[in-house]
């Protein structure tokens, strides 16, 4: 279990640099993070909602698609896309975000 929370805490760091009005995938997450999966990166994600970590904005990670991955209740989902929308992310008709246009790529590259 600690070992799991040392992961989630540099998880969470990293999902903490991504500006207001960008986005990432789970997966790219994973990458910078390095030593897990993009799942795992979603555990932690959902393991927010119980109140860790508040200052951790979890919108801003959504799946490789460009689309918010399916929250059981339904509920999370226009939460995180009216939070997103509130930042200046535009969805397309098909609910993608454009990771051309909102893509954050990590802490250390260009837009």
């Amino acid at each position: 279990m600690a070992e799991d929370t040392h992961l989630y805490t540099r998880i969470y760091d990293i999902v903490r640099r991504i500006p207001p009005g960008k986005v990432t995938t789970y997966g790219r997450i994973a990458q910078l993070v390095g030593g897990c999966t993009a799942r795992m990166v979603g555990y932690a994600m959902a393991a927010l909602k119980r109140g860790t970590a508040p200052d951790v904005p979890w919108q801003r990670v959504i799946n490789a698609k460009g689309k918010i991955s399916v929250h059981g209740d339904g509920f999370g989902n226009a939460m995180q896309r009216t939070l997103l929308e509130d930042e200046g992310v535009i969805f397309d008709t098909d609910d993608r975000v454009d990771f051309a246009r909102f893509g954050w790529p990590g802490p250390d590259e260009a837009y």
